[in-house]
């Protein structure tokens, strides 16, 4: 028999809990504040890339399944080309992680302390304050993951197995954002097979729900199928480059440093043991150690598995705030206060790294000079307004023949969304979903091609001679000014474009 305990309270017991409006209020203020400072910047290079599928809508793309950019499609039909407005929907998203993460500490017994503690130390996060700064595939994983682990949390509470359904649908939109979430229903699956959940086997509500996500994801599956599982391979490629660089170095100093608030460390690590200990929730401790455990292995990035975090969060701030219930009041007072103010102040520090603040002065020095994804906002504008310049001067037989050759899908991106104000023509790449798109059946005598060496530039084409250069108003040094800055002009290719494209897609 289960006990009485805030950890495991009943239904009714629940309902006597605290209103949630503080941590939807907190959840909102922080909504505002992103919404304030979004716009300061630029769109980050992958964002270009979900900009560019938004326009050629599919059942899945190269580098990812397809609802991020069906997303991004219909923002950029409410909004047009906005940086507040498109990354309004990641916004909302870190939102509704904030306020979920409230709701499973109500529904853990948790009280209007932990609750609010737990929604500002989920706020204040590096990772889940950087999904909000970016429109990225991860914002909406993170949303799934916090998602399910509340559904799996008011399953057991309530034995109630038609929450099933519910699970199967995030599952489905998972599977539709990002494929790593196959990893966490890697978790639930194995948490119901090792604990008291694997009662729920026998219940149509669980197959039911296997059923709602196979479906949801089915569309995709099907693309896949036809594309030979491109996007396989490129996960195959994108690993062996993310180990090769030393990007999945740091796995577990991370879990600690970036994936939840540093000060917090102590409340998350206390909900892990408590899920552990706890029977009816045990399965939510295998939901985090079994993703943890695979991707430390098989040498996966640190924020893989951020999703995990909030639940982790509210089922220590349950025990937090029990523990606190037995001592005297002034112990309560000054650790509580102490708690708060150190979360906060670690916090403030990680905004100021994230966050794109200020447009000018120390503030922003100090955030480009320690956010690299910052400094992939910075100079595509620039770029396309400079490729436009070099194609003005060029002559009119040339510009009449004149294709785009790009190397990255930021050029790709910028050059196919900015490119239209110039009258420029879309940009030919091999890079990810823009092989599949092909080249242009009229012939092309003259290329300006960025992203490229020399010596690369030469091998492709006849004839190149240096134009330009990738330079940003702002001194910025990132990938665009550092890695490859040259922009050359060249004559046509030294093999036919349906030869070249044999060989690709390259990924990238």
């Amino acid at each position: 028999m289960h006990s009485r305990d805030p950890l495991t309270a009943s239904t009714a017991a629940s309902r006597s809990q605290p209103s949630i409006l503080p941590v939807v209020a907190i959840a909102l203020l922080v909504g505002v504040a992103h919404m304030l400072t979004n716009g300061q910047y630029g769109f980050h290079r992958d964002e270009w890339q979900f900009l560019s599928d938004a326009q050629h809508l599919d059942w899945g793309f190269v580098p990812y399944p397809p609802l991020t950019a069906a997303l991004e499609h219909l923002g950029l039909s409410m909004f047009g080309l906005s940086l507040v407005g498109l990354r309004l929907f990641s916004v909302m998203a870190q939102v509704l992680v904030i306020i979920v993460s409230g709701l499973m500490v109500r529904d853990l017994g948790g009280g209007r302390l932990a609750q609010i503690f737990t929604a500002i130390a989920v706020a204040l996060s590096p990772v889940p304050m950087f999904e909000a700064t970016e429109f990225q595939y991860s914002s909406f994983d993170l949303l799934w993951w916090v998602l399910i682990a509340w559904c799996v949390i008011r399953l057991l509470r309530d034995d109630e197995p038609r929450w099933w359904v519910a699970i199967g649908i995030f599952a489905g939109l998972g599977l539709q954002t990002k494929y790593s979430m196959a990893f966490e229903l890697t978790g639930v699956l194995v948490g119901v097979l090792l604990t008291d959940a694997r009662r729920y086997v026998a219940n149509r509500w669980f197959w039911i729900g296997g059923v709602i996500a196979l479906l949801l994801f089915a569309p995709n599956l099907v693309w896949l199928v036809r594309h030979d599982f491109i996007s396989y391979h490129f996960l195959q490629s994108i690993h062996a480059r993310d180990v090769g660089e030393g990007r999945a170095d740091g796995f577990v100093r991370d879990q600690f440093l970036v994936n939840a608030n540093l000060f917090a460390a102590p409340v998350w690590l206390a909900g892990l043991i408590a899920y552990a200990k706890e029977r009816r929730y045990r399965m939510l401790a295998w939901m985090y150690l079994v993703p943890l455990l695979i991707f430390l292995f098989a040498q996966g990035r640190f924020y893989y598995v951020c999703g995990a975090y909030p639940m982790l969060l509210a089922m220590g701030a349950v025990v937090g705030e029990r523990w606190l219930r037995n001592m005297r009041p002034a112990w309560r007072v000054g650790i509580a206060t102490l708690m708060f103010t150190g979360v906060f102040a670690i916090g403030v520090y990680a905004a100021l790294n994230i966050v794109p603040i200020a447009s000018s002065g120390p503030m922003r020095e100090f955030a480009l000079r320690h956010n690299g994804d910052l400094r992939e906002e910075i100079g595509w504008n620039e770029l396309v307004a400079h490729v436009a310049a070099i194609r003005d001067a060029l002559p009119a037989d040339q510009q009449a023949k004149l294709g785009i050759v790009v190397a990255n899908y930021g050029e790709y991106g910028s050059i196919a969304l900015l490119g239209p104000k110039y009258h420029l023509p879309m940009p030919i790449t091999t890079i990810n979903s823009g092989w599949l798109r092909g080249y242009p059946n009229t012939p092309i005598t003259t290329f300006i091609v960025l992203g490229n060496s020399r010596e690369r530039a030469d091998e492709l084409f006849f004839d190149c001679r240096l134009a330009g250069h990738s330079t940003n108003a702002w001194g910025v040094v990132n990938e665009e000014s550092r890695d490859h800055p040259d922009i050359f002009v060249c004559g046509a290719t030294r093999r036919p474009p349906s030869e070249l494209w044999k060989h690709g897609p390259d990924f990238g």
